[in-house]
């Protein structure tokens, strides 16, 4: 294989969306390498909310090839994802302006409630616009649509909250991983993943109470309105997918959240 030739590694593809993933192993180290990940990377390692950076290459074809450290350990249960410690490294990338400096600087996307619409909007199948459910999820969003914030009031977000993309360490250490979907938003866009996710429609207010106290009626409005984006782009992707099945169970939950709204 060339790219285990240039790089000198024997190379594991990992599954995933990508197939860009290997572990990398030569004698006993073992490496995780990705062709073409994030050149925001190199500060997520800093921060330590990705495993340490070793080192990155350009390979032949023009890829860059990044090397981290081989993380022994588990993706997070379903069930974890409410533990308090996902809720701190959500806040920790929320609330770094180191982060956002670089993402801005890599030229990182910048989204507006707007841009979240059209997203949902863009190439959507025909009859998956048709659906009722769906009609009804973009009369909402146009209607309650927020107000677009100044960049200064964006945050780095993720941009895929999934238990998948969350790796807990042997040594009980949580790190964030697979940020091809990084961008400058409202953290709300982050958080209305979280909780349409991985959260009965009934459970949100308390989250929110849990986690940031008094709340008023903006930002409730503005959590169901991430929401509401958030499952529909689900919807969209297992529509495109064909995963029929999670895509009429996450059609309920849209019909729950609207209930709500």
């Amino acid at each position: 294989m060339e790219l285990e030739r240039e790089t000198g590694w024997e190379l594991h593809p990992i599954g995933g969306d990508t197939g860009h993933a290997y572990m990398g192993t030569k004698n006993e180290e073992r490496l995780f390498l990705k062709r073409n990940s994030s050149p925001f990377l190199a500060a997520l390692s800093l921060e330590g909310i990705s495993p340490k950076l070793v080192w990155t290459k350009r390979i032949g074809n023009g890829d860059v090839l990044t090397a981290q450290e081989w993380c022994s350990g588990r993706t997070l249960h379903r069930s974890e994802m409410s533990s308090v410690n996902v809720q701190r490294i959500i806040d920790k990338v929320h609330q770094s302006e180191s982060l956002k400096r670089m993402l801005h600087r890599l030229g990182g996307k910048v989204f507006s409630p707007s841009d979240f619409y059209f997203e949902c909007l863009y190439d959507m199948a025909p009859e998956l616009a048709a659906h009722p459910l769906i009609q009804q999820a973009f009369s909402f969003l146009d209607r309650y649509m927020p107000e677009d914030a100044p960049l200064e009031n964006k945050v780095v977000c993720h941009g895929d909250v999934s238990h998948k993309n969350f790796l807990l360490s042997n040594e009980e250490h949580l790190f964030l991983v697979d940020w091809d979907s990084a961008l400058l938003a409202d953290p709300f866009a982050d958080l209305g993943q979280l909780l349409v996710r991985y959260f009965e429609v009934a459970e949100w207010d308390n989250w929110i109470h849990a986690n940031y106290g008094t709340f008023s009626d903006s930002v409730h409005d503005k959590l169901f309105w991430y929401s509401v984006v958030n499952s529909v782009l689900d919807i969209k992707s297992n529509h495109k997918k064909q995963d029929f099945i999670r895509m009429n169970h996450n059609l309920l939950k849209l019909n729950g959240v609207l209930s709500f709204v």
